[in-house]
């Protein structure tokens, strides 16, 4: 293992920070809009566009809420929305630091749009803790597209061989090990460490 790529949603971060629900949970009760509205209106048509960078986020979000909610404005809602999928791991983080210690270089590696990907790296202080972000929609494409694990093995001058990858949605584990890279289907249920240990003595 000489490069470990890191999987966010359902590994690095979990939610609400105060309780680690899903994001939208109380999105009714706080800005007076369905969660099942804005997946039925703006999720279901747009999000497969937006999250491989072919449509910006922000644009198509105001657009949306002028219709369904017109006294929210995109600004407030992307900000509910971040600050409300911002539970990190820290003990995972611990973890990782002591991987990178050893010379192995750390990237994420996710399915984001632009505004997110640069919320997680600066504003929840992932940069500081990774060699960089290989995501959907600067890579104009998704996982478990083999589109994606080409070209992030590619911009991280790596093997697929070297590469392990830690991710929680099985499909994509499936679509990883069937391009070369060696990949864990990360639960939770034991530590890294232990899920690593397999790997972590190949150099």
């Amino acid at each position: 293992m000489k490069v470990l790529m890191v999987d966010v949603d359902g590994v690095l971060v979990h939610g609400r920070p105060q309780d680690g629900l899903p994001l939208f949970t109380f999105l009714e009760r706080d800005l007076g809009l369905s969660p099942e509205r804005l997946q039925q209106e703006f999720f279901k048509p747009y999000w497969s566009e937006i999250i491989v960078g072919r449509e910006p986020l922000m644009p198509r979000l105001e657009s949306v809420l002028s219709k369904i909610a017109p006294h929210l404005s995109a600004e407030a809602l992307a900000a509910y929305w971040f600050e409300n999928d911002s539970r990190l791991d820290h003990a995972f983080l611990d973890a990782l630091a002591h991987y990178r210690a050893a010379g192995i270089r750390i990237f994420l590696a996710t399915n984001q749009e632009h505004m997110r990907a640069t919320y997680l790296m600066k504003e929840l202080g992932l940069a500081a803790h990774v060699d960089g972000i290989f995501y959907s929609a600067a890579l104009g494409h998704r996982k478990p597209s083999e589109a994606f694990y080409a070209l992030a093995s590619e911009r991280a001058e790596a093997s697929p061989s070297d590469i392990v990858f830690i991710d929680d949605v099985q499909e994509n584990i499936e679509s990883a090990r069937r391009f070369g890279w060696q990949a864990i289907h990360w639960t939770g249920e034991i530590a890294l460490d232990a899920a690593l240990a397999p790997f972590a003595a190949r150099k």
